[in-house]
């Protein structure tokens, strides 16, 4: 029993070293930090920063983009506070664009990455202008809210208006995955977590902490979009890169970083797969 919980530690304190390790792996991604329970990966003053990695894969941080809860569109809502010319969107301006760029026929033909009704929101940032806008002053603010379907895994796109609220643009586009967003490294922990291959994991966190390890909220979470590469993973994830699938890299709250780079999980199956390291 001593060996025992002397590997696991030891798996723990070599996850503390992710970070530097993980740069052969990630090319460009920064880890959240050493801070508790208030780093909230992803989220707005986080620090946390993505870009480019190797073998086709993605690094899944969101820097400052928003969630907005799905609506329904009938009219435009109140206009609330509002930016000008190239001014960051305002938390109203990024409500009411979530909302304008859900449409019911949208909502009623999409899931999210619970299974929902409507599309799981992943971004909502302030659009560069046309052309033919770039030396106008009074160039119209627009808004780019972007959605991944799990239904069909496609990302819909809408480029929304926010002086007029209407709906200029749609792009629909199928085997691109952009970063993942916070709810969905949740989900992809609470599937994990439901898995077999999660032992390891929940071993190392009560090693570390000395409690079980039963939910999401007991782990700081960052995340990348794993891609497929031919014949260099298992058979049964050749589709992720079409499906949504994620590599987490957790961290105890208030204490190390736990290795589970082994680990994929394909949110648009909900199944998780081990692969070499």
């Amino acid at each position: 029993m001593r060996e025992l919980a002397r590997r696991h530690l030891g798996k723990v304190v070599a996850g503390t070293g992710i970070a530097v390790a993980a740069t052969a792996l990630m090319v460009g991604i920064t880890l959240p930090g050493t801070a508790g329970a208030e780093d909230s990966a992803g989220g707005p003053g986080s620090g946390r920063t993505t870009g480019q990695v190797a073998d086709g894969q993605v690094p899944g941080g969101r820097g400052e983009q928003a969630a907005v809860a799905p609506g329904v569109v009938q009219e435009a809502p109140p206009g609330g506070e509002k930016g000008t010319g190239r001014d960051p969107l305002t938390d109203d301006e990024i409500e009411r664009v979530g909302k304008l760029a859900l449409s019911r026929q949208l909502r009623d033909s999409s899931e999210d990455v619970e299974g929902e009704r409507g599309p799981q929101t992943l971004a909502i940032e302030l659009a560069e202008p046309e052309t033919d806008e770039l030396d106008a002053a009074d160039a119209p603010r627009r808004a780019d809210v972007t959605f991944y379907d799990y239904r069909d895994d496609t990302v819909v796109t809408r480029t929304v208006n926010l002086d007029t609220g209407k709906v200029e643009r749609t792009e629909t586009r199928h085997g691109v995955q952009p970063p993942l967003s916070r709810a969905e490294e949740t989900e992809a922990a609470r599937v994990l977590l439901a898995d077999a291959l999660s032992a390891g994991l929940k071993a190392d966190h009560k090693d570390a902490t000395g409690r079980e390890l039963t939910s999401p909220d007991q782990l700081v979470l960052t995340s990348m979009v794993y891609r497929s590469v031919p014949g260099a993973q298992p058979a049964v994830l050749d589709k992720c890169g079409e499906h949504r699938c994620a590599r987490l890299f957790p961290k105890v709250v208030n204490g190390p970083w736990i290795d589970t780079r082994h680990l994929v999980i394909d949110l648009s199956a909900r199944k998780v797969v081990e692969i070499d390291r």
